[in-house]
């Protein structure tokens, strides 16, 4: 059997299936082992191409591509150029450190979400040999002949030989809402894809029926591989943070280039230093002006806040979207999954008598039951319900079952038909025994065109009848009569009426309104089909709902106090989400909306011009049955804003939209291989309410970025300040590069790490966004660099003065006790920049307690341990001048709280 002929790219949808088969060189007896072999060295194994697969080169690389690291590099090399082998080590130390924290970080979430993928079971039914047998999905090739039932994933394209009642899931796909009904006979050849009706593709499902088909193409020739491979022509925007953090860091070039600079002039031209003096001295203040701890404690905060999000359900893919997610201004959600439960739930039962039943419960548990006027309903009770309750229970080809070793049930099925079941479990009708012992002898599945499904049942003496459940309108149609308490009764339009008032009611609540009739069947009666609807007695109404997950509301409230707005873009009904929106606080209750800005629109509302487009995404929160390209309009119409876009999404379509935004959000659990491949976070457990706990631990991230930033700034400045001031009053330099090395690395390498921990001060959600090109440095910084900047200065020429007479190594001793000592306290004020440590928590962030005694052993131990002594050129310093020393340095955080109390009683 050769295969030469085989085109993966051909259009197979316009051949009949014997001349697909043909064409394919397959036939219905499938393929052989052998000749499946060949074709799999030939053509490849069925995966798709993985945009943003790990390569630990790649990987490692990365963590350089920093300007930080930059700055660090030419510090180094000015360092071994001058002989400071010291300072070259610890550098290329900081260096190493900062990139290993990155990678670990990156290749831990890059395991995590491969681990999601693995999750998924691959395999998939082919006739080999003329036989049926189950094999990897991966194994798969062109000419296979393929089996499939309801609930099965789709593992590649092919071409429909044989169905039955078949109906494909293709929304991931095409975005379409609703299952597609699928048939055999070949289309034109200009057809498109969401028409391709005798076709199936890789990455959708089987909602119900069965068929066979034979493989067209697999891996990257399929619909899917395509839009994965498409995903290369999107171009990934650069990350708001990697932005910020490289304009920090141009700008502590500047000050490290600037002071470094007036250092060189100040001693060469003003104080005649010898050239190799002042170069050493240059070196000190360069060194002194540069953060070396900045890259690792960039990387730590990130780190933490990635690790925090992951405990809580949000897997980091991109390091830096840890803080981008903080500065989140919009949201744009879809609403089945991640706002609702995606478990469609029976609520309300509604009979033709006027009679009302709450059901309660969720999801696929037997937990709940049936009231009237909160008084319990049992089997039995009322004969017109037990008919609603029968038609629930048999009239659906479902199944739920609860295994003793798993919390959540086992479920197959319709997600209607499964309602339906869950509704007859919690009511009981089958261990009645009347009813329990009924036998149902025939199914008609649901077809899109029919709009009903129906069984044959027989019960108990041998008396049978007809179950059918559809759409309320259709059920209508085919009835000629309704249930009463009487027995049935003409439907006449006065009934009609009524009942179309309760399917608006239903409606309007958000529901999904399925009707159930009935029809007697004579005892000879062993098939039914699509005939028997007629002359139908309508039993009622249910009202299913697909709940909104219980956290949501809050989150969303959550999310107005933060300043961050909710969008629903979502496949659904304009009814239903706005309904949904209602609920969870996306739209306010009762409101109206205008012709200018409604409260929800749907696809069709929104072909105008690009102006229009942005007026209506300026004050519209709900985009109903919008497709992947609206919903990326909206991202991309936002974005010509200050401000940033979380999108969430799971369907391979989703994926550039995912790509584009600022944050791609991808649903970990249902959610496609390639929308996980394009996002930034992976939600693990498809939770909105995840996606606000993420929010919130970037804003922690930013802000801790930014006060451990502010705090190295304060101290570097002022260290750099001491070397220039102290030139320019006389002195001599105070201190060594390898000291203000010491104090860089050890005491605030120690401290602004702690800083990194600082944990929530409970007003994280009170505040407004940030704008999108918000700096880190702003203007907040400016009093510290006033206040708490020249108290060390002076603190440490005070110093310098008092010990210059005893020599100038221990003159540098001093002052670099004194510099140490202040910036160790001057890490609480860093804590916070408006509200005083002790309203915070004094010792709320432990890791800072511990991190300020260990530190100040660390100064101690410098200059009293001799080998340390040696390496630094200290000198030994009396205990009781460290004490005094010590606690003059605390002058720092006396100062910081004093501004803080002023500020505030002003403010106020």
């Amino acid at each position: 059997m050769s295969d030469s002929r085989i085109d993966q790219g051909y259009p197979y949808h316009s051949l009949k299936a014997e001349e697909t088969t043909e064409r394919l060189n397959s036939s219905r007896e499938g393929l052989s082992d052998e000749e499946a072999k060949k074709r799999l060295e030939k053509y490849g194994e069925n995966k798709l191409p993985e945009q943003n697969k790990t390569n630990i080169l790649e990987l490692i690389i990365k963590q350089f591509k920093d300007f930080l690291v930059l700055i660090l590099v030419i510090a180094a090399i000015v360092a071994w150029i001058s002989g400071s082998m010291i300072d070259v080590y610890v550098i290329i130390g900081v260096i190493l450190v900062n990139a290993s924290i990155g990678f670990t970080q990156e290749y831990r979430a890059e395991k995590a979400v491969q681990a999601l993928k693995s999750m998924i079971k691959q395999e998939a039914v082919a006739i080999r040999n003329g036989e049926s047998k189950v094999v990897e999905s991966v194994k798969l090739v062109p000419g296979d002949i393929i089996e499939l039932d309801e609930g099965k994933s789709i593992p590649a394209d092919a071409r429909i030989i044989e169905k039955k009642n078949l109906q494909v899931e293709e929304s991931s796909l095409t975005g379409e809402s609703v299952p597609v009904d699928k048939e055999t006979e070949p289309l034109d050849e200009e057809t498109s894809l969401p028409d391709r009706k005798n076709m199936i593709f890789k990455g959708t499902y089987v909602a119900r029926g069965t068929c066979k088909a034979v493989v067209t193409a697999t891996g990257e020739h399929t619909e899917l591989g395509k839009i994965a491979e498409s995903l290369h022509e999107v171009e990934e925007q650069e990350s708001n943070f990697r932005k910020k953090t490289a304009q920090l860091a141009k700008i502590m070039a500047g000050i490290a280039v600037s002071t470094a600079l007036a250092v060189f002039i100040i001693g060469y031209v003003f104080r005649d230093f010898s050239f190799d003096d002042i170069l050493l001295v240059t070196i000190a203040s360069l060194v002194s002006a540069i953060p070396e701890g900045l890259p690792a404690v960039l990387s730590v905060v990130l780190a933490i806040g990635a690790n925090r999000m992951a405990k809580q359900n949000a897997i980091i893919r991109e390091f830096t979207a840890t803080e981008s997610a903080g500065s989140l201004n919009v949201i744009i959600s879809d609403k089945t999954g991640t706002i609702t439960k995606s478990m469609l739930t029976v609520k309300k039962i509604m009979l033709p008598d006027e009679s009302e039943f709450e059901v309660s419960g969720s999801g696929y548990t037997e937990e709940g039951e049936i009231s009237r006027d909160e008084e319990k309903i049992n089997p039995g009770d009322n004969p017109l319900l037990d008919q609603m309750l029968l038609i629930a229970a048999y009239c659906n080809d479902a199944s739920v079952e609860q295994p003793e070793d798993k919390e959540d049930p086992e479920v197959s099925g319709d997600p209607t038909e499964l309602a339906l079941l869950v509704l007859s479990l919690k009511a009981g009708i089958k261990d009645v025994e009347e009813f329990g012992q009924a036998e149902k002898l025939d199914d008609l599945p649901f077809n899109s065109e029919q709009k009903f499904r129906a069984s044959l049942l027989k019960s108990s003496g041998d008396k049978r009848q007809m179950l059918f459940m559809g759409a309320p309108e259709k059920m209508l149609e085919l009835s000629k009569s309704i249930n009463t308490k009487d027995g049935p009764e003409d439907l006449d339009e006065q009934n009609k009426k009524a009942i179309k008032e309760k399917i608006q009611k239903l409606s309007s609540q958000a529901m999904r309104v399925i009707a159930g009739a009935y029809k007697a069947a004579g005892d000879d009666k062993e098939a039914v089909d699509a005939e028997d609807a007629e002359g139908l007695t309508f039993a009622g109404l249910y009202g299913i709902i697909d709940p909104a997950r219980p956290e949501v509301a809050a989150a969303i409230e959550e999310c107005k106090s933060a300043g961050i707005r909710v969008i629903m873009a979502t496949g659904d009904h304009k009814e239903t989400a706005t309904a949904i929106a209602t609920k969870v606080g996306i739209i306010e209750e009762g409101a109206e909306g205008s012709e200018d800005c409604p409260v929800a629109l749907e696809e069709s509302e929104l072909d105008v011009d690009d102006e229009k487009f942005r007026e209506y995404t300026d004050c519209t929160n709900v985009f109903a049955r919008v497709s992947p390209e609206t919903k990326l309009r909206i991202a991309k119409t936002l974005q010509q804003k200050d401000i940033l876009i979380g999108m969430t999404g799971d369907g391979v379509n989703d994926a550039p939209a995912l790509k584009v935004a600022d944050v791609g959000i991808a649903m970990g659990k249902r959610g496609t291989d390639v929308a996980r491949d394009a996002s930034q976070i992976v939600l693990s457990d498809d939770n909105f309410a995840s996606i606000v706990n993420a929010i919130r631990q970037g804003r922690i991230v930013f802000r801790n970025v930014r006060l451990a930033s502010y705090f190295l700034i304060t101290t570097n400045f002022a260290s750099a300040l001491t070397l220039i001031s102290a030139m320019v009053v006389g002195f001599t330099y105070p201190l060594l590069p390898t000291q203000i090395l010491w104090i860089n690395l050890v005491t605030d390498g120690i401290m602004d790490i702690s800083l990194a921990t600082e944990p929530d001060h409970g007003d994280m959600m009170k505040e407004k966004p940030l704008k999108k090109s918000e700096p880190i440095l702003n203007k907040q910084i400016i009093p510290y660099l006033l206040i708490i900047v020249p108290v060390m200065v002076i603190l440490a020429l005070l110093v310098f003065d008092h010990y210059i007479g005893q020599g100038v190594e221990k003159a540098r001793t001093g002052v670099f006790l004194v510099v140490a000592m202040s910036q160790v306290f001057n890490a609480f004020n860093m804590r916070s920049l408006t509200r005083s440590v002790f309203s915070i928590g004094f010792f709320r962030n432990k890791w800072l307690i511990l991190a300020f005694v260990a530190s100040i052993l660390l100064q101690i131990a410098a200059i009293k341990l001799p080998f340390i002594q040696h390496i630094f050129h200290f000198r030994d310093i009396a205990w009781v001048d460290i004490a005094v020393i010590t606690a003059l340095s605390g002058l720092v955080f006396v100062f910081g709280e004093l501004y803080k109390l002023i500020r505030n009683m002003v403010k106020n």
